[in-house]
């Protein structure tokens, strides 16, 4: 399984501190049908909680997710600032991750050299 971030969401984990091993941790749990919505078109909710907070008061994040395929972190938000996304918000997402996830190898590599893509480094 090979899992990214996109350029804003890895700015976005930075400041909130949000390391690359939670966000491997959250990929782990989906696969193992951890999933706190799926709200379709291959987007999913995670919460993510943080060192020092449970998940309830933690982080969330939308991940275009196809099983045994590849996992895409592209937005995350706290609880105490949105509760959630809107319809439109959603809508777009759902085509982003369309378009992600149908990404061949070659143009992955093409968007992580470009920066628009980070590739989580991980074990396993």
């Amino acid at each position: 399984m090979r899992i990214f971030k996109n350029r804003v969401f890895s700015k976005w984990a930075v400041r909130e501190g949000l390391s690359d091993q939670a966000l491997c941790r959250a990929v782990d749990e989906i696969s193992q049908g951890l999933i706190d919505a799926d709200l379709g078109g291959y987007v999913l909710k995670k919460r993510i909680a943080l060192a020092d907070k449970g998940k309830r008061s933690g982080l969330r994040t939308l991940i275009a997710y196809r099983v045994g395929n590849k996992a895409f972190f592209v937005y995350g938000f706290a609880k105490n600032v949105r509760a959630n996304v809107s319809g439109h918000e959603l809508k777009t997402l759902k085509r982003y991750a369309k378009e992600l996830l149908s990404y061949s190898d070659k143009e992955l590599l093409k968007a992580v050299k470009h920066g628009a893509l980070v590739e989580v480094e991980h074990d396993g």
